[in-house]
Order: structure tokens, then sequence, then C-alpha cells
């Protein structure tokens, strides 16, 4: 059987991670705080505190959800099939054998907690960051180098975060972690080309993943009405549009750009806008879309049942991934990614196995 590589599955962090934090910053560290279950909150009845803000915060304005901490009773009864101790990477051989269960080879881990904007203080931002790759440094030693992670970088600091990258590369990390927006910044901002210069030389792409990272957005709408659309979901899209139209690749050759969890169907809307307005296709959009996608190293994730024979027709097969959200909103064991995607009769089986591996080893730098 061809292999599989996970582009993105998840850690739910857990306690154990911050004891990485130092001495001098522990007495900052995210502290698991529980409440009933028959308030508004309902399942989603433990929070981290961290600076007297909790997280998640999953109702009303300003709200937002997360699959942590696993001492809320939504993540507690949610999938018997995956262990605490595989969801949080306590147990590193459970979570291979959930791999092996599964037909993974690899499996590429984000955060969970980190998907929003925790704190804008850059020494906290600094220690968290820290605790969380060396976290994830000693998982993928015990791995057998088959948990490989995207790093966090303290994005204040931005000698920190080159520093949390070298870290990262000699640690199993196969990436470096942003969001679509990253507190008042977007990535195509000056601020960030010191990072993509050593990622770049490292060798690390650029992994932008869905999430909360702009506080004032979050904000603005309700979770209620809103649920994670607007303030998670769309925000790679931006990142997307921000970086090729300011031809941010062309500065830094060689590396790449992935662009995770917010499925791939938005892909030809985007090229659309980006050719009209500025006019960067200078083909059609579909032959157009593909020159870009190879010029500029980028990658995006897609979905086992989206309409993938046209979103290749913009893409190409050289440059879509796929991941099943291993932690999240994962497929079941008996009708697990993989499966569900080599069952398709629609999409040429070569470029199947490159989406499930061929793809994710090429932008992840894997080799075979």
């Amino acid at each position: 059987m061809p292999g599989v590589v996970d582009a993105d599955t998840h850690i739910m962090e857990p306690g154990s991670m911050f004891e990485f934090m130092s001495e001098e910053q522990y007495n900052r560290r995210p502290v698991l705080v529980r409440v009933p279950s028959d308030t508004l909150y309902k399942g989603f009845n433990a929070f981290w505190l961290i600076d007297g803000d909790i997280f998640p915060k999953p109702a009303g304005k300003g709200g937002f959800p997360l699959a942590t901490p696993t001492a809320a009773e939504i993540i507690q009864n949610r999938n018997q099939d995956i262990s605490i101790g595989s969801m949080e990477i306590t147990d590193v051989p459970d979570r291979l054998k959930d791999m092996d269960n599964l037909g993974v080879d690899v499996q590429i881990v984000y955060p969970t907690l980190f998907l929003v904007c925790l704190t804008q203080d850059a020494k906290l931002e600094i220690e968290l960051c820290r605790a969380y790759n060396r976290f994830m440094g000693k998982a993928w030693a015990e791995s057998n180098n088959r948990i490989r992670w995207v790093l966090m970088p303290p994005l204040r600091d931005v000698d920190a975060a080159i520093e949390e990258m070298r870290y990262g590369k000699e640690h199993g990390a196969v990436g470096v972690f942003f969001r679509g927006l990253e507190v008042d910044m977007s990535l195509a901002e000056p601020y960030f080309f010191p990072i993509y210069a050593e990622a770049a030389r490292l060798n690390l792409p650029i992994s932008i993943h869905t999430g909360a990272g702009s506080p004032t957005i979050t904000n603005v709408f309700n979770y209620d009405l809103s649920f994670t659309f607007p303030i998670i979901r769309i925000q790679p899209l931006m990142a997307f549009r921000d970086i090729v139209a300011n031809k941010v690749p062309e500065r830094f050759p060689g590396l790449r750009f992935g662009f995770l969890e917010a499925e791939a169907s938005w892909v030809p809307y985007v090229l659309h806008n980006l050719g009209r307005y500025f006019k960067l296709i200078k083909d059609d959009n579909r032959k157009g879309g593909i020159k870009l996608f190879e010029e500029y190293g980028l990658y995006v994730a897609c979905e086992a049942d989206e309409d993938v024979n046209y979103l290749l027709d913009y893409i190409g097969e050289d440059h879509m991934m796929i991941g099943s959200d291993y932690g999240h909103n994962d497929q079941s064991f008996e009708d697990n990614m993989a499966r569900v995607f080599r069952g398709r009769e629609d999409v040429p089986s070569p470029a199947i196995e490159k989406i499930l591996d061929d793809n994710a080893r090429a932008f992840y730098a894997l080799g075979k």
C-alpha cells in the first residue's frame, strides 16, 4: 500500500507541557479551571486561565471554541476511539498505534490552544512557545521520527522566534506556525521578513493554519451567530491574498507557504480576485493558478469530499495536501481519511496518491 502523510493533525495541550516554563514565568503558566456543565457553556466546562482570560470562550460576543482542555465534558465524551493520552501526546505509543490503525506513516502535528492569540506580552509568549516546542521535541524523539510538528514562534520578539526555529529544526519540527493574521499585522508585513529569511535558510515552510490570530476581529463577532467562520476559517484566505498580491515569495526563493484547514474550494475565487484587480495572473485563472502555485511554492490542504478534479485545474496535482484533523473533527476509525479519499473513483489514482503522500513530503521536506 502506498504511504500516507497526514498533513494536519493536532495535540490537545496537556498541563504537563507548561512544566517546561522557566522558574521566572512559571507562576503565569496556563491553569486549568472547571465550571458546572449546566451553564451556557454546557459541555465546554473546562478552560485554561491565562493572565486572567479564559481559553476557550465558547459563547457570546468575542467567543471562540477550542478542543482543549481535555478535561471538558465535550472532549471527554466525544470520541471513545482516541485516548486522552493520544490526544495530548502524553502516551506516544498509543498515538503511534492509532496511526498504524489508520494506515498513516507520519503525522504533522499542529497546536490547539495556540490557534488563538493567547497574549501580547512578549515575555509570556516566549515562555509559552518555548514550553510547547520543548514538549513537542520530546514527543518527536520518542516517536521514531513518525510524529513531526510545526513549531510555535514567539512573533512579538523576532530574535526569540529565530532562536526557536533553530531549536525546532534540530528537534523534529517541519514548519513554522502562523495564523492568517497576527494580532494587527498582515503576513505581508516586512516585520516578518527576517523570520521568512531564516525559514528559507533552514528549509522550514511557513505553515498558515486556521486560527483566531486577531483579537480585534474576534471581538466583532458573536460566536452564537457566526461560529468559527469569520474569526478562524477566513484568515488563511486573507494571508494568501496578501502574500501573493505583495509578491512576498519573490523575496525568499525556495521558501514554501502552506494554507491548512480552510479547505481548498476558495482558491479559484481568490485567484480570480488577484487576476482581476492586480493583474497577477497572466494566463487564464486556471493555467495561471497552477503556474503561480509552482513559482511561488504555494501549497493548500483540501478535504476528502471537495470537488478535487475542479481544484486540480487551478492548483495542479503537485501542490495539494490533505489532513485528517486527527484529534479534532477527525474521520472515525471505520471511515478514515485515506480510505475515503482512495475510494473516490472520480479522481485519478495518481493524483490521489500525490495528495496523500508525495506533496506533503515535498512541502514539509520529509524526504522518502
